[in-house]
């Protein structure tokens, strides 16, 4: 399943709408939330992201460097963007000008929902080389696991679950598998079922569940609190 002959690549698809679900996300902020104008950061965002669904449209196939920068680039300007309106909205509560608890609340779950999509987004660009990579070359010769996934130890379970595995089946990880790490890691603040490998790893996954933590405990405390004046 991993051979470059065969494998055709990961579909574009579910990783577009998270990228996309990310600058609509973040273009539906308050004003006071973001950096600039509206719509400076959402259209710089679009006019990274045009050419790598241009260069990939329906598969994951194609890559040089200059995609790759393009790719990096993209993931680390909504991150930026997302951590300066997660860092606004903590001062707009310190300094007490937050006063409509409902339209912070709304605030809040679109930084979280952003949160969720940035590091979802991360770890799969990052993980074993990207997604080119993953699907496009040969196991023996993908770069080191950042994630231990569950379906690379199955190959020992009973029939069903191991004809799925990693061994047996070549199973690559997707989008979707990184979405359900960043989410439960949002939720649970630490790892479920998949387990970082390497520093850069583990330390986006702490980075994660601490802003995590301070948008559910200070961000929604706050919203709720005012809510109840």
């Amino acid at each position: 399943m991993n051979d470059a002959q065969v494998h055709p690549g990961e579909p574009r698809l579910p990783a577009a709408i998270g990228v996309l679900a990310a600058i609509v996300l973040y273009a539906a902020l308050p004003s006071a939330l973001q950096v600039g104008p509206r719509y400076v950061v959402p259209v710089l965002e679009l006019a990274l992201f045009i050419p790598l669904v241009l260069a990939n449209p329906r598969r994951m196939s194609r890559e040089n460097r200059l995609l790759r920068r393009l790719s990096i680039s993209l993931v680390l300007l909504i991150a930026a963007t997302n951590l300066a309106a997660l860092v606004q909205l903590i001062h707009s509560l310190v300094s007490g000008e937050a006063t409509a608890g409902g339209q912070l609340l709304a605030a809040a779950g679109q930084v979280w929902l952003t949160n969720v999509l940035v590091f979802a987004l991360a770890f799969w660009e990052l993980d074993r080389g990207g997604p080119v990579t993953r699907f496009r070359v040969k196991r023996p010769k993908l770069p080191d696991a950042d994630f231990r996934f569950p379906q690379d130890e199955d190959q020992d379970a009973i029939t069903e679950v191991a004809r799925r595995s990693s061994a047996r089946a070549g199973w690559v990880p997707g989008f979707v598998d990184y979405l359900y790490i960043s989410i439960t890691n949002s939720s649970a603040f630490s790892p479920t079922d998949t387990m970082p490998l390497t520093p850069r790893a583990k330390l986006l996954m702490a980075a994660e569940s601490v802003s995590a933590l301070m948008i559910s405990v200070l961000v929604v405390s706050f919203g709720v609190g005012l809510l109840m004046q």
